[in-house]
């Protein structure tokens, strides 16, 4: 269990500034592997001779293990402190891409990625980070978790131009083993910024006053509303997973080339950061609740312009609105524990929630690599992630739907 600090004044400080600032960091080395894999796609696939469905296995895998570890990553981080675990994280990520750079198959390649990068280097630095983040701040937690979690778009709008420029300069092999390196160190020069534990300042908070006094989120036993966001998690990010992997060979197969699918994914993301900063004010203000369902229309919304929209411009004008639009999705998972569940049970509970987001990642990575496959075009697969973002947005309503009625009826009987 974590300690409480001699200063509790510790929480919304210049020190919890400073330690978001690295936080920040952390996550954009350590979540470089899930956006680096898309850009070797299709080297990997013309050098291991595999169809685009083998091809995405690699990130498919690192997503689902990426998931798996938050689990165990979360809770050795609350046992030992998140620096400990990002010490490990770092000699994984760094061994990750190394043995990546070795492999002499699509098979042995997809392991590295999800045993190191994913399992153990990636998940050190998005649940727990975020699970960390949440603890340090009160007034300000919507943007404070965005901001943590905008590291994860700052790796996908710097990582994939680096890496195309590496591939095209070294190779892909040559890229991996600079990659571990630098990122490997990285984050164990950051992560020792990180040596404070925080304060336990909700240990003793009342449940009173979430989802209408009752304890119960939205009026449902605590698992049946866990496995509803669960489900959700699972549903958006399998539509958000279309365009984020497979966008540097739908460009590749459209004839614009890797190097446009490139630049077209790092302004996908770039948006990403701007969309999860501006969700986070709009959820201090609306609610986590509120901020997903949003973050699901537009995001169908963006999905949808896919479809029509073809050309070379008109791609990278859709794939910054898609930045712009799916952003705050994630991070809203993490407000919405937060509102509706016990304080005391945050750190598990949202480290389920977003395993259940990479493993929506992981299946929607490999889910459109073998719908193109099957029917040789990628509107199949853009079709299916609608229908995906379609559940999503259901769930996000019925709950939205019931924390109104449970609200409601809390106002009509004080």
């Amino acid at each position: 269990m974590y300690t409480v600090p001699a200063d509790p004044s510790l929480i919304d400080s210049r020190y919890a500034a400073w330690r978001l600032l690295a936080t920040l960091g952390l996550v954009a080395l350590g979540n470089s592997g899930m956006y680096v894999v898309s850009v070797v796609l299709p080297s990997v696939q013309a050098e291991f001779g595999v169809g685009r469905g083998d091809a995405s296995l690699p990130y498919t895998m690192m997503m689902v293990a990426l998931g798996l570890g938050g689990l165990v990553t979360g809770r050795m981080a609350d046992r030992f402190g998140i620096m400990r675990v990002l010490w490990v994280g770092a000699l994984a990520v760094c061994g990750g891409y190394v043995l990546a750079s070795t492999a002499g198959s699509v098979w042995a390649f997809a392991l590295a990625h999800g045993l190191l990068l994913g399992l153990v280097g990636s998940s050190s630095t998005f649940a727990p980070l975020m699970a960390d983040t949440a603890l340090w701040w009160n007034k300000r937690r919507g943007i404070a978790v965005a901001i943590c979690a905008s590291g994860n778009y700052l790796a996908g709008s710097f990582w994939p131009q680096v890496v195309q420029w590496g591939i095209e300069t070294w190779g892909w092999r040559q890229t991996y083993v600079y990659m571990g390196v630098f990122c490997g160190l990285g984050m164990l020069v950051l992560s020792t910024a990180l040596r404070q534990r925080p304060p336990l300042v909700e240990a003793k908070v009342s449940t009173a006053g979430l989802s209408g006094g009752t304890g119960r989120p939205f009026g449902l036993s605590p698992l049946r509303a866990q496995l509803l966001l669960c489900m959700a998690g699972t549903a958006c990010c399998v539509a958000m997973a279309m365009p984020q992997v497979h966008i540097v060979a739908y460009c590749s197969d459209l004839g614009f080339g890797a190097a446009r699918g490139a630049q077209m994914l790092s302004l996908m993301l770039a948006c990403g950061i701007v969309s999860r900063l501006i969700s986070g004010l709009i959820c201090d203000r609306i609610g986590g609740l509120r901020t997903l369902l949003l973050g699901s229309v537009l995001q169908g919304t963006a999905l949808l312009l896919f479809l029509p929209f073809d050309g070379m411009v008109s791609l990278y004008l859709v794939s910054a609105l898609f930045g712009l639009f799916q952003g705050g999705i994630v991070p809203s998972y993490a407000i919405i524990v937060r509102e509706h569940f016990k304080p005391q049970e945050a750190g598990a509970r949202v480290g389920a929630v977003l395993m259940a987001t990479m493993i929506g990642m992981a299946l929607g990575g490999w889910l459109s690599g073998w719908v193109f496959d099957v029917t040789g075009s990628y509107r199949a697969a853009f079709l299916n992630g609608i229908a995906w973002n379609l559940l999503n947005m259901s769930i996000a309503v019925w709950l939205y739907r019931r924390s109104r009625k449970i609200a409601a009826c809390a106002a009509a009987n004080p």
